[in-house]
């Protein structure tokens, strides 16, 4: 079968999954490529990786269309992924109201599961928060890194700590078998990401990504989005 090959963020891989189906039943295509952190998705289409189409934070997909590597067009958003906090789910939830609240909990934790903290956009930004709070010394030892969110997510599931937690984008926690969403984070440490599509310069088949992109983003997929974590 022929495919539409994808550069994206993990945050949007469950919603990808989702839409499989109904692609397929529209074009004749299937969908493969790579999701992971968008640091690496973006440095893959700079390095010539084959893709027709990308899916990032709106500001990285703002700069590789002024690099001419996406057509600035075909750019569409597709909805906003909060950061959030996950447990194992039959683990009790977790809230954190306050910085206060947050602190309590990360420093509860025997173990932290984070996508990677330099190139993915949750794990640099727990990175951050870490240092915020003034606990990054302390429990940065406790931090369990991943290449991704989704695979952060997957070793929690599988974790033999006793109180492990995780952080990473809501669409990678919803996905995940075995997680559950457990809070936001509390004002002053949360994060809300603008995802957004858009066709490769150098796609073999610009058409079909684009009706991908109107999948993704159309106003009948908008329930399938906010199942899986995307806020209009």
């Amino acid at each position: 079968m022929t495919t539409v090959i994808i550069l994206s963020g993990g945050a949007a891989q469950g919603l990808v999954r989702g839409l499989a189906e109904a692609f397929r039943a529209q074009t004749g295509f299937g969908i493969d490529g790579e999701f992971g952190a968008v640091g690496v998705m973006a440095d893959k289409l700079r390095a010539s990786t084959p893709a027709d189409l990308v899916i990032l934070t709106q500001a990285l997909l703002a700069k590789l269309a002024a690099e001419k590597l996406v057509a600035p067009s075909s750019i569409s958003d597709v909805g906003r992924v909060e950061t959030a906090l996950a447990v194992r789910r039959r683990d009790p939830k977790v809230t954190a109201k306050t910085e206060a609240d947050l602190r309590d909990v990360l420093r509860s934790a025997d173990a932290i599961y984070v996508p990677d903290t330099k190139a993915s956009t949750a794990g640099q930004h727990v990175a951050k928060v870490l240092d915020q709070l003034g606990i990054a010394y302390e429990v940065t030892p406790r931090l369990r890194i991943f290449p991704n969110g989704a695979t952060a997510m997957r070793e929690l599931a599988m974790s033999t700590a006793a109180r492990p937690i995780g952080c990473t984008q809501a669409t990678e926690i919803i996905a995940t078998d075995g997680i559950a969403l457990s809070g936001s984070l509390p004002p002053g440490c949360e994060l809300v990401t603008m995802y957004t599509a858009g066709i490769a310069a150098r796609a073999v088949h610009p058409k079909e990504a684009a009706a991908l992109i109107a999948l993704l983003t159309g106003a009948e997929q908008r329930d399938l989005r906010e199942r899986m974590g995307f806020a209009s």
